[in-house]
C-alpha cells in the first residue's frame, strides 16, 4: 500500500485519507470533482498531490467517498482502468444500487462494497479529522464477491483505523439504514424546518434552545448535498419508514389532543427500551 487515490474529499473521504496515510505513510493521490476542494485538502496536508481517474492505472488502493448517486458510474470507470491486483472499496451508505451496477463488470473481484458508519454534522475537506472510524462498525456487502487476497488487503486498512464489522447483504443494509439512520436525518430536517417556518425570532431560538433540541437538530446542520442523493438513493426503504413514522406521530398527536395521559405514558414508557438498547452498544 504505497500508493493510494482518495476520490472525494469531504469528510468521510478527508478522514479516510488521514488515517490511511498516517497507519501506512503512503502518497495519498486526491482526486475531487471541486478544485477548491482538492487544493484545500492538499494545503490542510492530507494528500499528497492532486490527480485525475487516470492516477488509478498506478495505485495499490482506490478510495471512492462522493455523493452516493455518483459512487456507481465512478467505480465502473476505475474498475476501467485498474491493474490485476488494485483494491477498490467505497463508503456509501446506500448499497444497492451501487452493487447493481458493478455486479456484472469484469473486475468486479477488485471492489468492495463497505459502509463505515460514522460522521458529524461537517462536511467538506476542513471536517476532516482522525480517528473518525475507531470503533465505529462497518457494515461490508457482499464480500463473496472479492477476491479474498484483495479483500484482505481492505480489512488491514480498516483494522489498522480500528473499525469492527458487520456482514449483509445490499438489500439489507438499504433497509435497515433507512430506520436507524436515514430516517433520522429526516426527522431531524423536519423539525428544524419546523421550527424555522414557526419561530420567526432567531434570537428566541438561541436563547431558549436547550440541549435536547440541539441534539435533536444537530443532524439538519448536514450537508443537503450529500443527504439529497442519499434519500433518492434509498427511496423505497426510506418511503416505507417515513409511513410508520407519520403513522406513529399522529397517534401522539391524537393522544395529546383526547388528554389520553395513560397512552402518552405508555408509548414513551416503552420507547424507553431504546436506553437498554443503546447503553449496551456503547
Amino acid at each position: 500500500m504505497k500508493n493510494v487515490a482518495v476520490i472525494g474529499l469531504g469528510l468521510i473521504g478527508g478522514s479516510l485519507a488521514v488515517d490511511i496515510k498516517k497507519a501506512f505513510d503512503c502518497t495519498i493521490v486526491g482526486i475531487d470533482a471541486s478544485e477548491v476542494n482538492a487544493k484545500r485538502a492538499l494545503e490542510i496536508g492530507f494528500i499528497d498531490e492532486i490527480g485525475t481517474l487516470e492516477n488509478v492505472k498506478q495505485v495499490d488502493v482506490v478510495v471512492i467517498a462522493t455523493p452516493v448517486n455518483t459512487i456507481g458510474s465512478i467505480s465502473i470507470e476505475v474498475l476501467d482502468l485498474i491493474g490485476d491486483d488494485t483494491l477498490v472499496f467505497d463508503a456509501g451508505s446506500v448499497k444497492g444500487s451501487i452493487c447493481s451496477s458493478i455486479a456484472k463488470h469484469k473486475n468486479r473481484k477488485n471492489y468492495l462494497a463497505a459502509h463505515p458508519i460514522a460522521g458529524t454534522e461537517y462536511s467538506g475537506p476542513n471536517a476532516a479529522i482522525s480517528d473518525l472510524f475507531r470503533g465505529k462498525v462497518n457494515i461490508i456487502c457482499e464480500l463473496e464477491k472479492t477476491d479474498r487476497k484483495i479483500a484482505n488487503k481492505a480489512f488491514e486498512i480498516f483494522d489498522a483505523l480500528g473499525m469492527e464489522y458487520k456482514y449483509m447483504s445490499a438489500v439489507e443494509h438499504d433497509r435497515h439504514i433507512a430506520y436507524v439512520s436515514h430516517l433520522s436525518h429526516v426527522s431531524s430536517f423536519m423539525l428544524g424546518k419546523t421550527v424555522l417556518e414557526i419561530e420567526k425570532d432567531e434570537q428566541n431560538i438561541f436563547d431558549m434552545a436547550g440541549s435536547g433540541f440541539e441534539s435533536t437538530v444537530r443532524l439538519a446542520k448536514s450537508a443537503a448535498s450529500t443527504w439529497t442523493p442519499i434519500f433518492t438513493e434509498n427511496k423505497k426503504n426510506l418511503l416505507s419508514s417515513l409511513e410508520q413514522y407519520i403513522k406513529n406521530l399522529n397517534e401522539f398527536k391524537t393522544y395529546i389532543e383526547e388528554e389520553n395521559t395513560n397512552e402518552l405514558n405508555r408509548i414513551m414508557t416503552e420507547t424507553n427500551h431504546l436506553r437498554e438498547i443503546l447503553n449496551n452498544k456503547i
